[in-house]
C-alpha cells in the first residue's frame, strides 16, 4: 500500500468508521475483563515480565505506550499497577471510552494518570526514545502496514526497552482451507457448548472485507513478525502458548482454532 495519512487513506477511513461503530460493544467486552479475575490475570502477566525483563527499576520510573489502547484496558490496568502510561488510538469514540473507562476505574487511579492521544499507531509523532515498554493487543493483524508500526515502535523504544505484542493470525481462515475447517468446527462448538458467542454483535462481513485489505490474515504468524523484528535489529522471541494462561474458557472454545501468541522483543543497548 502507498503511503498514506490517516486522514486521507480510505482504508483508514473505512477502518475508523468500523471500530467508532464498535467502540461502545468493545468497550463492554473491556469493562467485563476490569470487573472481572482477568484484570489480575493480564496484570499479572504483564507486570511480570516487565519486572522480570527490566529488573527492580520502579515502576514508577518506567515509561509505557499502550499503542492501539481501544477502550483503554492495558492503559488501565498498568497505571494502576503505578507505571506512566501514554495510550494512543486513532479513533476519538475508542479514546473517549478509555477516558470513561479510566474515569470508572474504581477510583485507583488519579486523575490524568493516564496520558490519551489521538494517533496512527505507525505514525505517533511522539518523541523516539522516549518508551521502556511498549505494549499492544490485537492491533497488528488489523494495519495496512504492520512492518511501519514495527518500525515506528523500535524507533519509539529506548535502548533495552521491551515491547509484547499481544496478537493471533486473525482471519487467516480467508486464505487457508485448513483454517477454515477449524473455524467452522470452533462455531459448532460455540453452539453445542453454549458460551457466549464472541461475534455476536459485530459485523462479521465487514471485518472480513477490512481483512483482505491487510498484509497479516495472508501470512504466517508469528514468523514473519520474528523476521520483521529481527530486520529491525530487535531480539525477539514468541510465545504461542500464551493463550493457555491469558484466555478464558469462552475465549477458547470461540477461538480454539486461532491461539493468542505474545512476541516479545527487545531493543539493544542499555537503559
Amino acid at each position: 500500500m502507498a503511503e498514506q495519512t490517516v486522514s486521507t487513506s480510505s482504508f483508514a477511513r473505512r477502518n475508523a468508521a468500523y471500530w467508532t461503530g464498535r467502540a461502545e460493544g468493545y468497550s463492554d467486552v473491556n469493562r467485563e475483563e476490569l470487573d472481572g479475575s482477568q484484570r489480575r490475570v493480564w496484570a499479572s502477566w504483564i507486570d511480570g515480565r516487565i519486572r522480570e525483563r527490566l529488573g527492580p527499576r520502579a515502576r514508577g520510573s518506567l515509561r509505557v505506550l499502550d499503542a492501539g489502547t481501544g477502550p483503554g484496558f492495558f492503559a488501565i490496568i498498568l497505571a494502576e499497577l503505578g507505571y506512566r502510561v501514554w495510550a494512543v488510538d486513532y479513533t476519538d469514540a475508542m479514546l473517549d471510552q478509555a477516558r470513561a473507562n479510566e474515569a470508572r476505574a474504581n477510583g485507583a487511579l488519579e486523575p490524568g494518570r493516564i496520558v490519551f492521544r489521538r494517533a496512527d499507531v505507525a505514525r505517533t509523532g511522539l518523541a523516539s526514545g522516549g518508551f521502556d515498554v511498549i505494549v499492544s493487543r490485537n492491533v497488528t493483524w488489523d494495519l495496512p502496514d504492520p512492518a511501519a508500526a514495527y518500525a515506528e515502535w523500535e524507533r519509539l523504544l529506548a535502548p533495552g526497552g521491551l515491547l509484547l505484542n499481544f496478537d493471533a493470525a486473525w482471519y487467516r481462515y480467508l486464505y487457508d482451507g485448513g483454517a477454515a475447517a477449524r473455524r467452522r468446527r470452533d462455531r459448532d462448538n460455540v453452539r453445542r457448548t453454549g458460551v457466549a458467542d464472541d461475534t455476536a454483535g459485530t459485523d462479521v462481513d465487514e471485518m472480513e472485507a477490512i481483512a483482505r485489505l491487510t498484509p497479516l490474515s495472508r501470512l504466517g504468524r508469528p514468523a514473519w513478525d520474528l523476521d520483521e523484528l529481527a530486520r529491525l535489529g530487535l531480539d525477539a522471541v514468541a510465545d504461542e502458548r500464551a493463550w493457555e494462561t491469558l484466555w478464558t474458557e469462552c475465549e477458547r472454545v470461540n477461538n480454539a482454532s486461532t491461539p493468542l501468541f505474545m512476541i516479545e522483543a527487545r531493543k539493544g543497548g542499555r537503559p
